[in-house]
């Protein structure tokens, strides 16, 4: 039996963090919601009982720190699994780019798992399990728009947002997400109204979202990255309605209504910038079919 599941990335429309927390994390106040940009995820039966990740991408690790393996090591040592899988990641989301995609292919493999050794979980058991792999993973298993509260593992449904085009750009670096979490200063940054985005999420008021994006890891990330501060006044100066970084960054996207925009902007970005993308929102949630 062969399994073809897709992991699309997120975007953040809104990061907040309140606090640290006595277990070292943070307190964070996120909305979430999935593009689509995804990466394929193949699992197959394999005889050896072993767990073998195979990808074509040279920084996609093969080992116990890709969490799709430890994805799949969870659910076969909790469940007692006496079975193998291949599985195949064929990558499209950038890898460290603040999209959550190492996360998602995390939650894909854990639903199509469910599936492959007929366990029987249901989303919510499906996203509990993957609190335990990391932050983001609750959120990908179940997709869609939602408010994550915690560490990340808490959700709370939302309706999709407005229609309208995303481009996304990643310069060619790197972004330590420990790196700019240790440098926060939470009683120094500009904090996002979550309330109002949630507002024009249900409202379904495209420029009420665009008004109430933020991001407060941008006040460490971008002083730190310059070509990310430079990326957003482009994306801005080609026309987006409303530009942020996504997660800790690099990644920057920017929200545009308009097609013939959403080129002008995509075909600018093109011109110093290695990776840029232009996809639309998903909105629904996953289901376990």
């Amino acid at each position: 039996m062969r399994l073809l599941i897709k992991a699309p990335a997120k975007i953040n429309l809104s990061l907040d963090v309140l606090h640290k927390r006595p277990d070292g994390y943070h307190e964070v106040e996120m909305i979430m919601t999935t593009i689509d940009l995804a990466d394929r995820i193949e699992l197959s039966l394999n005889h050896s009982n072993q767990i073998i990740i195979n990808s074509h991408n040279r920084f996609v690790p093969d080992d116990q720190r890709n969490l799709a393996y430890q994805a799949a090591l969870l659910l076969k040592n909790r469940f007692r699994v006496k079975k193998g899988v291949n599985i195949t990641i064929e990558k499209t989301i950038p890898v460290a780019a603040g999209l959550a995609g190492g996360s998602s292919d995390a939650a894909a493999t854990l639903r199509g798992l469910n599936k492959l050794w007929d366990l029987g979980l249901s989303l919510e058991e499906l996203a509990e399990l993957g609190a335990e792999i990391g932050s983001d993973v609750s959120f990908c298993v179940y997709g869609g728009t939602a408010l994550a509260k915690g560490r990340g593992e808490i959700i709370t449904k939302l309706p999709p947002p407005p229609t309208c085009w995303v481009v996304l750009a990643k310069p060619f670096i790197g972004v330590s997400t420990a790196e700019v979490y240790r440098r926060l200063n939470i009683n120094d940054v500009h904090h996002p109204d979550t309330n109002e985005m949630i507002n024009a999420i249900k409202a379904n008021d495209f420029g009420g979202v665009c008004k109430n994006l933020g991001n407060v890891l941008e006040e460490v990330t971008l002083p730190l990255h310059p070509e990310v501060a430079q990326i957003k006044d482009q994306m801005s100066r080609f026309g987006a309605d409303a530009v942020l970084m996504s997660g800790s960054g690099p990644t920057v996207f920017g929200l545009v209504e308009h097609d013939s925009r959403m080129h002008r902007i995509y075909n600018g970005l093109r011109g110093f910038c290695d990776q840029v993308f232009a996809v639309r929102m998903m909105g629904e949630q996953h289901t376990l079919d």
